[in-house]
């Protein structure tokens, strides 16, 4: 059985009862949670969770708060979104400390925005504890920086699928320009289309290009290759999701098999 570390009860005086407080959990690996969050956390009376949060960080929550999973998946919305708005008011009304753990940051396509508007609307008070996006938690995880003198001036993150599961509206031309990153979340099965955007809009086949599915997690897959053959490398290397695109020259940069000197010449190996 697993036992939570002790936590200081008197934080519970910024925790109220009736409140909601959404939580970043990161990309996966326990460790990489904040004070905040863990302090917040076991002082949860019910935890609203999403699929991507880890069993490592699940044990963290108290043995005697209930546990409702709400997470979706592509082409999978058991619980849409507006219900999950309806259970955390409830909750709230109901007198508990409410948590709804999300992976990455609320804030980064997580629809923690969306929640906080429904919380406020219904008068319940809330907190938002940031966690490390995806994005910044895969790279470090790699060495992957995704701004870099020689390489990147600016890095852009983007969504994979629009509202409906199309290709979102995106400015390709923008996004197509050397000397920056660009990461693509929710971006595998979407990726063919990605790939032909960029390229016609100027980006350059041999662009370095990382694929990082289940980061920083225990069967976390790393994926390097090059731009024009991405949609190939995900379906050699069964790369199912969830995973990030890192698309840019900082990708060559990162903890690889092959000496730097090979990556012009490498068509794709995953690194476990």
């Amino acid at each position: 059985m697993t036992h939570s570390p002790k936590v200081d009860k008197s934080h519970s005086q910024s925790f109220a009862s009736g409140s909601v407080c959404l939580i970043g959990a990161g990309p996966g690996d326990a460790e990489l949670l904040t004070l905040k969050a863990l302090k917040r956390l076991q002082l949860a009376q019910i935890v609203f969770y999403d699929r991507l949060v880890g069993a490592d960080i699940m044990d963290l929550i108290p043995e005697d708060a209930v546990r409702v999973p709400v997470g979706k998946s592509k082409g999978d919305h058991s619980v849409p979104q507006t219900q999950i708005h309806v259970k955390l008011i409830e909750a709230a009304k109901a007198g508990l400390r409410v948590v709804r753990l999300k992976g990455g940051d609320p804030f980064i396509f997580g629809r923690g925005g969306e929640e906080v508007q429904a919380l406020r609307a219904a008068g319940i008070v809330c907190e938002v504890v940031p966690g490390i996006s995806s994005a910044l938690g895969c790279a470090a995880a790699h060495q992957i920086p995704l701004t870099h003198r020689d390489h990147a001036q600016s890095v852009t993150f983007v969504t994979g699928h629009a509202k409906l599961g199309d290709i979102p509206d995106l400015d390709w031309n923008a996004l197509a320009r050397a000397n920056q990153t660009v990461v693509v979340y929710m971006g595998v099965g979407t990726a063919p289309a990605i790939t032909d955007r960029l390229m016609r809009a100027g980006r350059d086949g041999s662009t370095p290009v990382a694929i990082i599915e289940n980061g920083t997690r225990a069967d976390e897959k790393v994926v390097y290759g090059q731009l024009e053959r991405l949609p190939d490398l995900l379906e050699l290397n069964n790369i199912a999701g969830p995973a990030l695109l890192v698309i840019g020259e900082v990708s060559a940069l990162g903890l690889r098999t092959l000496a730097e000197s090979e990556f012009q010449h490498f068509s794709g190996e995953a690194v476990q």
